[in-house]
């Protein structure tokens, strides 16, 4: 209700809906809302004032039925993906476990570095009901409950205990969504009661804004210290990170690389940033990457690290590099620019390498170069065996080589966690850039399809043509599955290649090289389960709205897929494949994990041994 003094009565919650629908961005001269909608499932929390004020919108933010909470955050994280974090969706859950199921996908977007904004049900400010329904009580601080349990997976967080408060965390919750260095989940706990409370908000706070993500241009001292850096370099590599993408920089990139005759490597978050034909992609480096990749890592001399945090499995735990290796951290975030002693370029990708360019006169040596390409030749040779049908039994690397030579270039393929995302790192030949989403920031199971519908619902509004791919072992499946009949309902169309292998086959790879026998991983070898069998995947996925069929060989799983691209219905396509023949067993770095120091098992014991053996290559550093 508008007043005569330039103010509405709203309440908390209309004010909140009415201010997300306002907010736009510019992307590349068009403006569009920059929140895409949300995903919601209501409780006694949420569904009475936030529910009443969502209902009046539904066109201009569209709110997606979930089937599980930690699934939607899951595919508000994909959604995010897709638009390289320039757009974003909400996730709204009623208060207590509907809420806490969401801190999982907290912690992955906030180890992904992406927006997704939290507005969850809490318990009433005024405490008159105490201790109400699904109320986690603190007998010493009643202001402590299950929200809080998001700070240390929140970039911002908040409690609204009135209702003009939202006047100024909610700019200040969007500020660090879009920031390049500070982007992540944010969280803002609504009591029940202050949901409905009202306020005369100035009418002004509901105008039109359009957002532009902001660009630091870097020092300029930084970029001397790495342009004398790189002039003195033999052997110089970049590492592509996710960052590029994010950036928007992966023409920049490439054409620095091209310019000064750089090889380059990707991380897993990079990977896609350079087609897989360009001669000075060397391949995915560390612990799932290459052994080309891998082999310039440990000769390099000066390594330009652009947009990656420079996680475990990129570094092979510190062993991937030598030790007197100068690494040049240029990164929007401050925090990822000067990790290990590096010499930081805070700043834009794209302002960055454009800068770094211009006072850059070099090329690197002709036979640093061709060491590069021929170890990238040798592997791509690897690759092309590994991924040919009937070379041993089916396996990922099979499937993963069946789809990419039948995908479209711009079909966009996911995987997360377990050993599709090494298998996918590590084979999949990338047809055109920023199609590739392997979730291994925070490596959560179940990100596969529930994140493959979130990036489905931006890509129908990107290249609604396209399709969304995604690699599934049954163990995720079994975390889960419930997108599949979300993607049904929506007909936000899935293609998901379901490879079954008996259980968490990975984690017992893992377990059997660190000389443990299998235990509690594979069905079979489950000393509670007397008599293992095999879900009928088929019909599952046929009970929640989907195509769904069995194929024997990757021949078979070939076909299936040009139906299913055919196909206007999200389609499950299940295939057995081996649990210990099929791994790809080249291109592999050093990775620290806690082995028992004592043990009474000879084959523990000399595992330990080995492991340990190597830890002398490990950089050390902060």
């Amino acid at each position: 209700m508008s007043t005569t003094d330039g103010t509405i009565r709203l309440t908390t919650a209309q004010a909140i809906i009415r201010w997300l629908s306002n907010q736009y961005i510019d992307i590349d001269g068009q403006q569009m809302r920059v929140c895409g909608g949300g995903f919601g499932i209501f409780g006694h929390g949420n569904v009475t004032c936030l529910g009443e004020a969502l209902y009046g919108v539904q066109d201009a933010l569209p709110l997606y039925r979930g089937q599980n909470e930690t699934s939607m955050g899951f595919a508000a994280a994909g959604y995010a993906k897709q638009w390289l974090r320039q757009r974003f969706m909400f996730c709204t859950a009623s208060a207590g476990p509907g809420t806490a199921n969401l801190l999982t996908a907290a912690g992955l977007a906030h180890a992904n570095r992406l927006p997704m904004l939290m507005l969850c049900g809490d318990t009433f400010i005024t405490r008159l009901p105490d201790p109400v329904l699904q109320q986690m009580e603190n007998f010493n601080d009643p202001t402590f409950g299950v929200n809080d349990a998001f700070k240390p997976v929140s970039r911002y967080w908040d409690r609204i205990c009135h209702p003009a408060q939202v006047i100024q965390s909610l700019p200040n919750a969007l500020a660090t969504m879009l920031d390049p260095a500070d982007c992540g989940p944010a969280f803002i706990g609504l009591p029940q009661d202050v949901q409905g409370w009202s306020y005369d908000y100035p009418e002004a706070f509901f105008a039109k804004k359009v957002h532009r993500i902001r660009r630091q241009s870097p020092d300029a001292a930084e970029i001397a210290d790495a342009v004398a850096a790189l002039r003195a370099a033999r052997r110089p590599m970049i590492i592509a990170g996710g960052g590029v993408q994010y950036s928007r920089a992966v023409a920049e990139l490439t054409g620095f690389a091209e310019a000064h005759q750089i090889p380059v490597v990707e991380t897993i978050a990079g990977r896609a940033n350079l087609v897989a034909t360009h001669p000075l992609n060397i391949g995915p480096i560390g612990v799932t990457g290459s052994d080309s990749a891998n082999a310039i890592a440990e000769k390099a001399d000066v390594i330009l690290s652009v947009g990656t945090r420079l996680q475990d499995f990129t570094t092979g735990s510190w062993t991937a590099f030598a030790k007197d290796a100068q690494i040049i951290g240029l990164n929007a975030a401050r925090h990822d620019a000067g990790k290990h002693m590096s010499l930081p370029v805070v700043g834009d990708a794209k302002l960055s390498l454009a800068a770094l360019g211009e006072a850059l006169d070099y090329t690197a040596p002709k036979s640093w170069v061709s060491f590069a390409k021929e170890a990238r030749g040798k592997w791509d040779a690897y690759v092309a065996e590994n991924v040919k049908p009937g070379n041993r039994p089916n396996s990922y690397a099979q499937a993963i080589g069946v789809v990419n030579d039948l995908c479209d270039p711009r079909d966009r393929v996911v995987a997360a966690a377990g050993g599709l995302p090494a298998e996918v790192t590590a084979n999949w030949r990338t047809l055109e850039t920023g199609t590739v989403d392997v979730e291994f920031g925070f490596s959560c199971m179940g990100y596969e399809i529930a994140g493959a519908w979130g990036a489905r619902i931006a890509q129908a509004e990107q290249e609604p043509e396209r399709d969304t791919i995604t690699f599934c072992g049954d163990g995720s499946y079994m975390m889960l599955n419930s997108d599949i009949y979300s993607s049904v309902l929506s007909r936000k169309k899935l293609i998901i290649l379901l490879l079954d292998n008996g259980g968490f086959a990975v984690i017992n790879k893992l377990q059997n090289n660190t000389g443990n026998e299998s235990f509690n991983n594979l069905l079979e070898d489950c000393p509670t389960i007397p008599q293992p069998f095999g879900v009928d995947f088929v019909a599952h996925a046929a009970a929640m709205g989907a195509v769904a069929e069995k194929v024997a060989t990757p021949a078979e799983l070939g076909e299936a897929f040009k139906r299913a691209k055919a196909s206007e219905k999200t389609t499950v396509i299940v295939m057995d494949v081996d649990a210990y023949e099929g791994w790809t067993t080249e291109g592999h770095a050093w990775w620290e994990v806690g082995t028992p120091h004592v043990t009474e098992s000879d084959r523990v014991r000399a595992a330990h041994e080995e492991w340990e053996s190597t830890r002398s290559r490990q950089r050390r550093g902060v």
